[in-house]
């Protein structure tokens, strides 16, 4: 089955912290919703970029876009 990582974009000097937090919310919206498979955590791109994300599979991807608004979306591929 195909999934998708969702991801929200956060800029600035506290940008880790503030991804950090977010996949707190990512995880409880994951149990809440019951989804299966989802796999959550940060990126840091550099200093002032860090990205939060939620790996779904694609068929619930819909609902889960709509809640929350990602900024951005692919194709997860597990190494």
């Amino acid at each position: 089955m195909k999934q998708l990582k969702l991801i929200w974009d956060f800029r600035g000097p506290v940008a880790a912290q503030t991804a950090a937090h977010h996949v707190i919310h990512l995880k409880e919206y994951a149990s809440a919703k019951a989804l299966k498979n989802t796999l959550s955590g940060t990126e840091t791109q550099n200093d002032m970029h860090t990205l939060a994300y939620l790996v779904v599979d694609e068929v619930d991807m819909p609902p889960v876009r709509d809640d929350l608004k990602p900024h951005r979306g692919q194709l997860y591929i597990q190494n």
